[in-house]
């Protein structure tokens, strides 16, 4: 099967960066669905894990984290599923990517494919929208109010992949006031359109800003870019016994300034429930479910900005590098073997 992979780690602008392979095509164990891909989507994991993770052995690394196709095969104790099913999902890290045109993909963290959605359309959706939901609900828990704190939300980088999702599920499943910040007009008008009641200015400072909206300190903040250049701001704007959420990677995090407002700290990795074998590790079938079904009901929408085809290591270096400037907006999609 074709496949896009690598064998040292390092920077983009190699040659040998991401490299088009023939690898053999994998057999589903029990709980397996064997997928014919149509479309990926990258995400900064894919970035990141090509800067820094080797293969096994003399083996290839494929990367790969958002896929839609269609089920080719499935394992002997498979009950959700069934050959010929589209389907969309995010995967493991503990796994091979899904740059290829077959992937394995365990049932339990697959969903039914939007039937409104085109896959490349689809292909968006899977990583950014189970992480969004789990930041919201899972960890920050923004059902639940925080005493005398406005019913607010601050989402830093608001027009990135995982928070174009989640501004558009706290308008669809809460009453709460989102706050989205972008620094250029054309990420503006994205977060705009996405549904964001206030949207601030990121390269300022975000304090003031909240406080001359005029509606209060907010109950949470979830960061999803920078946060190390936010956080003295970040504690600043939250109200006291309020949650604090983040996605990115600073080298460091100093949180003693939390204390005072006895501020609490929620780190998201999607990959968590897959990587420990949760015993809860369906609920992310059941969130792309859900997802699927508000999109087919109107209630979300795709947040895919651009198509590449084919997918192969050309059209993948372009859009990891495109992710690595730090200028995208909503997601790259790369469709067709």
């Amino acid at each position: 099967m074709k496949a896009v992979a690598y064998k040292v780690p390092g920077n983009i602008e190699r040659a040998d960066a991401l490299v088009d392979v023939t690898l053999d095509k994998p057999a589903p164990g029990a709980r397996d669905l064997l997928v014919a891909v149509e479309a990926i989507s990258v995400n900064p994991v894919d970035t990141k894990i090509r800067k820094s993770a080797a293969p096994e052995g003399d083996g290839w690394k494929v990367l790969g984290w958002d896929a839609v196709g269609r089920v080719a095969a499935v394992g002997d104790a498979v009950q959700s599923f069934k050959v010929g099913d589209e389907v969309f999902y995010a995967g493991s890290i503990t796994r091979p990517g899904c740059d290829s045109e077959f992937h394995l993909i365990d049932e339990r963290i697959a969903g039914h494919k939007p039937k409104s959605l085109s896959n490349a359309e689809a292909a968006a959706l899977p990583l950014t929208s189970v992480t969004a939901w789990e930041m919201l609900f899972d960890r920050l828990d923004i059902h639940k109010a925080v005493p005398g704190a406005a019913n607010a939300i601050v989402i830093i980088g608001g027009a990135g992949g995982v928070s174009s999702i989640a501004i558009q599920l706290a308008r669809a499943l809460t009453d709460v006031t989102v706050i989205a910040t972008a620094s250029r007009p054309e990420t503006r008008d994205w977060v705009k359109s996405l549904g964001a009641h206030h949207v601030l200015d990121h390269s300022k400072p975000l304090a003031d800003q909240v406080a001359a909206l005029g509606i209060g300190a907010p109950a949470f903040v979830f960061s999803t870019t920078q946060t190390h250049l936010h956080l003295q701001e970040i504690i600043a704007l939250l109200s006291p016994q309020g949650r604090f959420g983040l996605i990115d990677d600073p080298e460091t995090l100093d949180v003693m300034g939390f204390k005072r407002k006895a501020l609490s700290i929620h780190w998201e990795l999607m990959f968590t429930r897959p990587l420990f074998q949760t015993a809860d590790m369906d609920v992310q079938g059941k969130i792309l479910e859900e997802v699927s079904r508000l999109v087919d009901a109107g209630h979300l929408k795709t947040t895919l900005t651009e198509v590449l085809s084919p997918i192969n290591a050309a059209n993948l270096k372009k859009a990891h590098a495109i992710l690595e400037s730090g200028k995208a907006k909503g997601k790259i999609v790369l469709e067709g073997f």
